[in-house]
Formats: C-alpha cells, structure tokens, sequence
C-alpha cells in the first residue's frame, strides 16, 4: 500500500476508465485524488487544489491535449511525476515520454489501458521511494548578479566539492569529481546553475579551476597519507583550451603540491567537442603527455560524432545520467549503455555510468558490463573534511556498506 500523502490528479476524458482510475489509486492508499475530463478542466483543478505528486495522463484527447497541459503545469512546478495511460503505438508513447522527460517532468511509466491494480501498484512505490532519495525537479534558477558571483569568488564562498566514483564490482572508491558549490551566508548552498553562467560569461573559469586545484592537491595527499589513492576530476571548458598558460599554470600546481599528473582527470563535455581547433587539441595531447585521464562527460546528450571520438586523445567516456534514468521505461537505454561500453572496450576507453540512484539500477548496468559507476546511492557531493570521515567509515564498516540509498545536499537558489 502506498502512502496516504500521495496527491494524484488523473487527467481522462473516458469516463468510465477515469472512475477506475480513481478507485484503484484509492485502493492503493492514495486518499487525495482528483480528477479531471480535459486540459482545461485539470488546469482549473491545479489552480484550486495546489500542485500534486503525480498526474496519470493520456497524451490523446480532444481540446487541450495531454502533452499540452503538462507544458503549461511544469511552468509553474505544480506536477511532479506523470504516469502515461495510453492506448497510443509503442513508439508514439516514447516519443512522449521524451517529450515530457525534456520539460523536466519524472516519467514513472507507463500503463495500458484498461487499466490494472497490478500495472499501477509498483509505479507507485517508485514514487514513493524516490521522494526520500531524490529532490522534486527546481521550478526555476534566478541567476546571481556578477557582482554577487565576484565578491563570492574573493571570499572564497565558491568552493570545491568531492562526490565519489566507484567500481561497481567492489565497491572500491576510484576516485572522485571535483564540484563547484557556492556556500551562501543567508540562503545556504546554491545551485551551480545559479551562477556558473556567470563565471563562463566573465572570464573566470581559470581561477575557479586553479582555486579548486589547488584545494583538491591538499585532500589529495591528505587521502593518500590515509591509504587512499584518489583520481581527482576537475570539469574543463572547451575554451579553456585555447589559453597558452592552461599547460604551464597546471604543471606548476603538480609541482607545488608534489602530485603527479596521473592523479589528475579532466572532464570535457561531449557537447564542446563537435568542433575542436589545432589550438585545442595540442592542448588535450599536452595534459596526455603530463600523464593526466581525458574523459569525456555527458556522452550521448551532445552531437559529437564517432569520427571525434576516434579522433581526439580520450580514454575515458562518461555516459549521460539520463540513459540509467530511463532504463526501466525505455529499453533502447538497455542498448545504448551496452554499445558504449562495447565501444569503450574497442577504443580502449574506460566507460563510468552516471546517475545512479537504486540497487536495481545498479544491477542492471552491472549486467549490461559497466564497471565504473557514480551517482547518489553511492555517495553525494560533500567537503573535503567529510570525505575524509566517510572514507574512514567506509574502511571501518567494510565496502559494502557503503552501498545504500543516497541522498544529496539541499541545493538552494533554485
């Protein structure tokens, strides 16, 4: 049985398939459920009950459609998670599921019609399992002014956060990405997306990597004083590339701190990659030769081509979170994340899967040959000092422990 707490609006012009509806989410435990005809009617019902946690929506009506409403409501964060109840072709209803993915809506799955207790009662679980391991999608992001950005990089509010990498095989920590998190005196920890296009748009994208280069060489020997060899990753822009001094100002932070390059991984995201200058690519050789991991990040959201790939001097390959969160509604994920490994294997690129979340998706990359993973059931982001405890713990209690429903910071400024 589900949790009372649930709010569901079902959205369907039958009316004899809508009061089924209605009935078996009430047998399931959900006491808050309404109901609406058509978009209009839903709209209406949002604007006088407030958001829900679910909508179960057929896409294919008259008037204002299924796809229609859902683009008004994610405006306006007033829905969480849609369920489809469609009668509609395979790939029309993946085509929507996309669609709604895109608008920043959780598609839980999807259901045929008629409707059965036993189709709807584990997407419900879903739900409700998630909402202790993952926040609602932001409603919106303000971004912060330049002058807020400047005074918080002088003040070094901006600072460098670590979320593990791990082999999914055992459990072992292989390293960890390096992340940008703004500690704000008043409104807590605030989004990167607050004020990352800000650092782009000004120019101080090299200072924020050297600052967290520079932090990320101390953790790094103070892991490593413990017996914990980490691969720190640190994300690069592709314009980055071009500037003469990136070479020469990373050789001498390995110098200062005494670390070699080979602790060193830059994440470039596939999106960048489409066009590469001569400039940059001798850029890309020159971290190889210092003996520094290229990897590539968000592989499959971007448009670079195979010929890129081949091409430019990586040997690692971060798959996009959005594959494994598909992976129980879309099976061509299933096929997506076995050919890229297959692909890394023949390229002799590492592959690590991000994004995940459950056991089951844990396993089921597993199956599907991935060895290297990261994701919030693993470890969320966290300071230094609290990496340090963690990794201690970890040690104490044994790998495996290690291996439970994430959780991640409360990321303010949304």
């Amino acid at each position: 049985m589900t949790s009372p707490s649930l709010r569901v609006l079902v959205l369907e012009d039958h009316a004899f398939q809508r009061s089924v509806a209605v009935n078996l989410l009430r047998e399931l435990g959900c006491h808050q459920v309404f109901e609406a005809a058509d978009g209009a009617q839903a709209l209406a019902v949002l604007e006088q009950v407030g958001s829900v946690d679910l909508v179960l929506c057929d896409l294919c009506r008259k008037g204002l459609d299924g796809l229609g409403f859902l683009q008004q409501v994610c405006r306006h964060g007033l829905v969480r998670a849609v369920i489809i109840s469609s009668s509609l072709p395979a790939d029309l209803c993946r085509a929507g599921r996309q669609i709604i993915t895109l608008l920043g809506l959780e598609v839980l799955g999807e259901v045929r019609k008629p409707l059965q207790l036993q189709a709807l009662e584990p997407l419900l679980s879903k739900l409700q399992a998630s909402r202790y391991t993952r926040p609602a999608a932001p409603r919106s992001v303000t971004l912060a002014s330049e002058d807020q950005v400047r005074r918080a990089l002088d003040e070094q509010r901006v600072q460098a956060w670590y979320q593990p990498k791990y082999n999914l095989l055992t459990g072992e920590v292989c390293g960890v990405e390096v992340l940008s998190r703004w500690v704000h005196p008043f409104l807590g920890i605030v989004s990167p997306a607050a004020f990352m296009p800000v650092v782009e748009r000004c120019g101080w994208l090299d200072e924020l990597l050297y600052g967290q280069m520079n932090h990320a060489m101390q953790l790094h020997k103070q892991a490593l004083a413990r017996g914990f060899d980490l691969n720190m990753a640190f994300n690069l822009h592709t314009r980055q590339l071009l500037d003469h001094e990136l070479i020469p100002s990373i050789q001498r932070i390995l110098g200062r701190h005494g670390v070699s390059g080979a602790a060193l991984t830059f994440e470039l995201s596939e999106s960048g990659l489409l066009e590469v200058p001569s400039t940059s690519l001798e850029s890309l050789l020159r971290l190889r030769m210092l003996g520094c991991q290229l990897s590539i990040d968000d592989f499959g959201a971007g448009y670079s081509s195979l010929k890129r790939v081949c091409q430019l001097p990586f040997n690692e390959i971060k798959l996009d979170a959005e594959f494994v969160r598909s992976l129980d509604q879309e099976p061509r994920c299933q096929v997506a994340i076995s050919s890229t490994v297959a692909l890394g294997a023949s390229l002799g690129m590492s592959v690590v899967v991000e994004g995940i979340e459950t056991p089951e998706q844990h396993k089921a990359v597993l199956a599907l040959g991935c060895i290297q993973g990261q994701g919030y059931l693993y470890g969320r982001p966290m300071k230094s000092g609290e990496l340090l405890s963690w990794l201690n713990r970890r040690t104490m209690s044994g790998a495996d422990s290690s291996l439970e429903p994430g959780w991640r910071v409360v990321e303010y400024g949304n």
